[in-house]
């Protein structure tokens, strides 16, 4: 009976503590969830701002940003939800591990376009020419050097920010990998923005990438932490609180109990039939 008593004191004083560190985890939970999305709207931000800089120059760096933010979004919800919240969480985490990929994926990519595919060299010596757009003419002839032709008129339609020394002339194909021409731009000056915006694209990805892997770790322990604390909490979800033992069915007749036994009724005066054993 001693046993049994201190038993019940140990896991009476136990149940606060566990109330304590679960409290403390989801509270945990929502602050990385929280960085989480808004790291995600910058990613989005700074990736469609990059994608629609120009016309010919493509940035799927927002990508990440979407099921990032997405997965993030379910997270806060599943952490303050009562109702189906392990399943909350499981869908965030998913969502999550897809969005940290894809952020792996897109930091690589463009971080190596920034790096191989946009020469600042020539737009920081003013050698590139803007070619706007007129209602005259839609295009325009430019007079790059050659080496060996000496001059060469490749026409460049309006809007389009036109780099002669990046331009192989009559072959139309890059001299050292870069881009010779931006379409629909409003200046060079945009070419420089798309540079700053390319990397920031590939920073974030990369902060996402590794927000992303520390808040799905933080997700699942809560998650499990989660079933421990509420072994037997209700599939309904209406309460965190454990549910309680039903009563006991002992005061119920078992359905295998035999039927009671009622002698036959007789009316007075009348007289019963003999026993026949």
């Amino acid at each position: 009976m001693h046993q049994s008593l201190t038993q019940q004191r140990s896991s009476d004083m136990s149940l606060p503590d566990s109330m304590g560190a679960f409290n403390r985890r989801k509270r945990n939970s929502i602050y990385v969830t929280v960085t989480l999305l808004i790291v995600s709207v910058l990613i989005l931000t700074v990736g469609l701002a990059a994608t629609t800089r120009t016309q010919n120059v493509t940035v799927g760096g927002y990508y990440p940003g979407v099921i990032l933010g997405f997965g993030s979004f379910l997270g806060i919800i599943g952490s303050n939800l009562v109702e189906n919240k392990r399943q909350m969480l499981v869908a965030s985490i998913v969502f999550i591990s897809f969005g940290v990929i894809a952020a792996f994926c897109c930091a690589i990519v463009d971080g190596v376009f920034a790096a191989r595919h946009i020469d600042l060299k020539p737009l920081y010596a003013n050698r590139c020419h803007y070619v706007p757009k007129t209602s005259q003419k839609e295009a325009e002839e430019v007079n790059c050097p050659h080496l060996s032709r000496g001059f060469c008129t490749p026409r460049i339609r309006g809007n389009t920010c036109f780099c002669c020394d990046l331009y192989n002339c009559g072959n139309r194909v890059e001299i050292t990998g870069g881009y010779y021409e931006y379409i629909d731009v409003s200046s060079c000056q945009d070419i420089i923005h798309l540079y700053h915006l390319l990397w920031s694209a590939t920073i974030l990805n990369i902060v996402g990438l590794f927000l992303g892997i520390i808040t799905a770790a933080v997700l699942g322990g809560f998650k499990d932490m989660h079933s421990s604390v509420f072994p037997s909490s209700p599939p309904s979800g209406l309460s965190d609180e454990p549910q309680s033992a039903s009563p006991s069915p002992s005061y119920m007749w078992s359905s295998s109990a035999p039927p009671r036994y009622s002698p036959p009724y007789y009316p007075p005066f009348e007289k019963p039939p003999p026993y026949s054993p």
